[in-house]
Order: structure tokens, then sequence, then C-alpha cells
């Protein structure tokens, strides 16, 4: 008899893969492909969604070939993606009718109140769990539709479909079926927290027209059968990345919390069966919903910049020439010589929400060198987690007493010992890093049957590292101040009026 399998496609940021799981739990085949970011102006974040299509048809039948193994094998296929990235597509054709602007894209930063007809904020924030920020769906595809007249003419007449990543490849895997999960329709800011529902109150401030919106269905079921590129897998689960990792390190309990480093990097804390209001600068949002059972809610600290920094560092300042090297030119030095970098790229996420706020490097002196520079990045993913972890702290009445962590960054030992001094509480990694693939193919075969509960999705987890503070608490408080002082310079500079001082 041949044995099964249950398959993820993680569609991420800067790349896209085709994950196959045993029962294990363990990843026996791999294929990737990175796909194009374009940047046409300041802030702005674009991608071809067509390519990323073409990259699934490549990527799926390449990992089932590497097995040796049949689409009749897959008891069950995950997708998984990036969450508030934005596509539209003609109904007809299933082409995009432009490119799709990314979650990282600050065009909407200046127009929020003017895109949201001055919509109550708090009163928004009420119903999405979301503050009004530029990161969120929403108001990206109320620019898009704003770019063309003729956009929103078409899509009045139901002629143009909206979608995140999810949606867009649900649609060119099944032929056809336009739905999305509510983990990534809770990052739209067009859907009710509570009923789960897009709420027809924003949708017209937002001037969206329903009839372009994809149905909202639970994270795990039944969504077909695949048609393309190989015919025949079951689609059995639909989940956004972070909530996927979160099923990963199978924080399955109120109270369990993860965070992932990424192009970004996010810290969610499973809040169980109630949305739980964060009153310090968080998200609310899904973390998993099957059908018939509960939602899961969870609290979630959103930072854009963390590999994005260190990719940065290669690309635009040549600094390294591959992102590993940040750690070894980080340890040519003991500390970061004064220097502190605040990535306010695509403004601030959580706990700032300062979206027109930009990146800064103070401290420069000519004593220092590229390695405290480098030193600085490292640290900066540190500071902007250890804002987040006090946050979810404040909001959860208790202290973190220790922080999983996963991704790809997760193999920088320096990031992770600095993680450690900065937040003072053990920072663990578990043996399967990537947890984002391994959380979409947990839901998949939840839902497949293939798990028969998640009690044994349990045992599969096992510690690889763990690293505990060596920082003096007086010295964690003295940068704690300056790193702030930054932040404060970071949002004053952002707010300085247009071409002035």
């Amino acid at each position: 008899m041949k044995p099964s399998y249950v398959a993820a496609i993680d569609q991420g940021t800067t790349s896209t893969r085709c994950v196959i799981f045993d029962r294990q739990g363990r990843m026996v085949s791999v294929s990737q492909q990175l796909h194009h970011q374009y940047y046409p102006q300041p802030g702005w974040v674009e991608q071809d969604a067509e390519e990323i299509w073409q990259l699934v048809c490549q990527l799926v039948p390449q990992a089932l070939a590497d097995l040796d193994a049949t689409a009749d094998q897959l008891v069950g296929l995950g997708i998984t993606n990036q969450r508030e990235t934005t596509v539209v597509w003609d109904r007809a054709t299933g082409l995009p009718v432009s490119r799709a602007i990314g979650w990282q894209d600050t065009r909407t930063a200046p127009l929020l109140s003017e895109l949201t007809n001055g919509f109550d904020v708090s009163e928004l924030t009420r119903r999405t769990g979301l503050p009004l920020a530029s990161y969120f769906s929403g108001p990206k595809l109320r620019w898009i539709l704003d770019s063309d007249p003729e956009l929103r003419d078409r899509a009045e007449r139901g002629e143009l479909l909206f979608g995140t990543m999810d949606s867009w490849l649900v649609w060119k895997l099944t032929g056809g079926l336009h739905v999305t999960d509510v983990t990534n329709a809770s990052r739209t800011m067009l859907m009710d927290l509570e009923t789960l529902q897009w709420d027809d109150e924003l949708l017209a401030c937002m001037q969206v027209p329903r009839a372009m919106l994809p149905e909202i269905r639970p994270s795990m079921g039944n969504f077909g059968l695949t048609r393309e590129p190989v015919p025949g897998i079951p689609l059995t689960a639909v989940i956004g990345d972070q909530q996927a990792s979160l099923l990963g390190q199978t924080a399955f309990e109120r109270g369990e919390a993860k965070c992932t480093f990424g192009t970004g990097s996010f810290l969610l804390m499973n809040t169980g069966t109630e949305p739980v209001r964060s009153r310090s600068g968080l998200i609310t949002t899904v973390a998993h919903s099957v059908e018939g059972e509960d939602t899961i809610y969870a609290l979630e600290g959103s930072v854009a910049m963390a590999g994005a920094l260190v990719e940065w560092c290669r690309t635009a300042l040549d600094l390294i020439r591959t992102p590993a090297e940040i750690e070894t030119l980080a340890r040519t030095v003991d500390d970061n010589g004064g220097c502190y970098v605040v990535p306010a790229f695509a403004g601030l996420y959580a706990p700032y929400w300062e979206s027109r706020a930009q990146g800064m490097v103070v401290g420069l002196t000519s004593y220092v060198t590229k390695g405290h520079l480098a030193r600085a990045v490292l640290e900066a993913v540190a500071w902007q987690t250890k804002d987040v972890m006090d946050s979810m702290n404040a909001d959860a009445g208790t202290r973190m007493s220790f922080l999983a962590v996963d991704g790809g960054m997760t193999a920088n030992n320096l990031l992770m010992q600095t993680l450690a001094d900065v937040l003072d509480v053990p920072v663990v990694r578990p043996m399967m890093a990537e947890s984002v693939a391994l959380g979409a193919a947990y839901a998949a075969g939840l839902a497949a049957g293939y798990w028969p509960d998640r009690s044994m999705l349990r045992s599969h987890w096992h510690r690889a590292a763990e690293w505990r503070s060596t920082m003096a608490a007086e010295r964690r408080d003295e940068q704690l101040a300056d790193w702030h002082k930054a932040v404060e310079l970071s949002i004053e500079w952002g707010r300085r009026p247009a071409g002035g001082g």
C-alpha cells in the first residue's frame, strides 16, 4: 500500500513553496522559488500575482516528483499565504487587472481618512479588531478602484473579483471557486469580527462592491478538488501565514503564543473563543475556525521589517553577500557602538501604528563601523519584538513565561541570544523552525482526518535550542530608553511638513 501525505502551498512575501509532510509531521519534500518585488515609487510595494500562480504550477508537480509520489497519495492540501496583499482580477479571463499591492505598501497612508469616508475610527476598530492603517487590504482595494474609473464600473457589474493571495490561488487551483477563510478576511478591514461576515456599512464607507468579494468560509473544511496544475487533490484548509504558524507551534490553548521571524515578525497569542480587545496597540484577529466549532481568536503584534531589514543591508547597502553573513559581521564587535536603527520603511506597525513614520539611523559617530551597524540591525528586530511583547503582556494581564520562535531568521543564533537578553525570558526554537507550512499541513490533515485530533500533533513538537538572558537589568533599561527615543524621532520625522524640516 502506498504511503499517504499532506501538502501545503506556502505563498510568502518573497517566495512560494510546496511542502509535503508525512504522518509524523516530517517534511519529506519541498520545492521553492523566489518571485519578483516591484518598488515603482517610495513606499510602494507590488507583486505579479500571475507570476506567483505560474510558480505554483511548477512547484506542486516538482514536490510530488521529488518524492516519487502521485496526487492520489495526498489526502489533503492546505494553502497559507501572505495575508493583506491585495489582488483584483478579471472574472472571465482570470487575469489580474494590475499588479498586486503588497502588505508593506504605504501608498494609502496619507489618504486613510479619505478612503474610509471619515468612518468613526473607534467603531471601525471595534467591528474589525484593526486600527486604521495602510497595512490592511480594504484601503488598498479602494485605492485600486479609485485609480481607474473603468475598474470601478466593471467591479460594480461583477466583472472583477477581489481577494488576498489565498483567494487568488484557490480560484486558480479549483477553476473558479471564489472563497477566502476567516483568518484572511479578518485582515481586510471589511469583516465584522463577531459575525464573521462582510459588513455592509464598512463596504459602503470604503465604496467596495459586494459583488467582487469572496465567500467567507472556516479555515478547515472541504474546498473541493484541484483542477490545476495537478488534478484531484482535496483542498482542505486555507489559513493566513501567521495563524498557520500558531498551529504549527501547536499553540492550541488559550495563552499560548509564538513569534515568527520572516520578512516581518509576528507575535500571536491564542486568546480562546472570545476576542480580546487590545488596549495597547495590538490587533484582535481570528486564529482559526472549524465548521461546527467555536471560532478561536488571537492577539497579534505585527512588525513590518525583520528579515527584510537584513535583505536591505544586502541589496541596498552591500554590507553582506548573504543574509547569514549579518551574524558574522555583527560578531566583529561587542555592542552597537551607540547606534540604533529604526526600520520604519513601511511606517511603524504594532504597537505604534504610525503609517507616516520613516526609517532612522541614530547615534552615528566616526567610531561606528559596519559591524556596529549590523549589530544595530539585529537589535532593531529584538527591540521591536520587546515593544510588542510588553503590549501583549499588558493586554493579557500576565507575563509570558517563554517565547516560542520560528521562521528563517531563527537560524541566526546571535539574534536569538539578543532576543533573550532584550525580552528577559527564555527563547525556544523547535526542531521544525518552518512552522508556517507545517501549520497549513496540520490544518489540512485535521480537516481530512489524517490526524484524529490535536493531541497527536503535540507529540511532533520537539525543542531544538533555548537561549536565556545574560544582560544586566540596568543595561537593558538604558538601551530600551534609547530605543524609544529613536522611535520618537522616527515618528516626528514622518510627521514633518512635506518638503520641510
